[in-house]
């Protein structure tokens, strides 16, 4: 039960990402590629898994696209709009699909569970 509600917040917060990002004018065959550069945050783990952490979990918090979305309302921006609502898809997007933000230790190691393949071969099982 706890996994379907987890992943159903997921598809809730994608759909609400991309009703933002529709509704503040943008092209919706454009935010397919839009999802995916959120995912740029993914590069500090070239800098090892502990800066990976903390890039990737800046660019994969839900407040990310909150802060963006108030800024955008109250300075009357839809491009920052547009960006919360793309943020808010991706992240959505992600939670749906069981992943989550990032520990330290290795990027498989995430809040909804561990993913990827064990170290004996087998699947690791996300939580969500």
């Amino acid at each position: 039960m706890v996994r379907w509600l987890l992943r159903a917040e997921g598809v809730a917060v994608f759909a609400l990402g991309a009703a933002l990002y529709a509704g503040a004018g943008g092209e919706l065959l454009l935010l397919i590629p839009l999802l995916f550069v959120p995912d740029l945050s993914m590069l500090g783990y070239l800098g090892g898994p502990r800066l990976g952490a903390v890039t990737y979990n800046l660019g994969h918090t839900i407040v990310l696209p909150v802060v963006l979305a108030l800024a955008g309302w109250w300075l009357g921006q839809p491009l920052l709009l547009m960006a919360a609502g793309v943020t808010g898809a991706h992240i959505g997007m992600d939670r749906a699909l069981g992943y989550g933000l990032k520990y330290p230790t290795s990027f498989q190691d995430t809040h909804l569970g561990r993913i990827g393949k064990r170290r004996d071969g087998a699947a690791a099982r996300p939580v969500a």
